[in-house]
């Protein structure tokens, strides 16, 4: 059974924290759009191990932070995944354009 995407999610984890206030939401949205951007990143130019896991680390800890449950777990596998690992890269990005 495929996991669920819920986009919702972020916008709802954003509102219990901000409040009822859109263009906040908006901004906080796009802020942690350009977070993950930046992970994944330092995840493409990771040259070895230690790099990639702190990469994959920090795109799990954005995912969490903000209820993007599909994006967490594909980054906690990532955080014990390889350098140049493109199949993973690939899963990520998607997972990332559905947010």
């Amino acid at each position: 059974m495929p996991m669920a995407y819920d986009p919702g999610a972020i916008d709802a984890a954003l509102a219990a924290t901000v409040g009822d206030d859109p263009a906040l939401i908006v901004e906080l949205r796009l802020a942690f759009i350009s977070s993950t951007e930046k992970a994944l990143a330092q995840m493409d130019k990771a040259e070895d191990v230690d790099g990639w896991r702190v990469a994959a680390s920090r795109l799990r800890g954005l995912a969490a932070s903000f209820g993007a449950v599909r994006l967490m777990a594909l980054a906690a596998e990532a955080v014990d995944g390889r350098p140049g690992d493109q199949q993973m890269m690939t899963k990520l990005r998607r997972a990332v354009a559905r947010l």
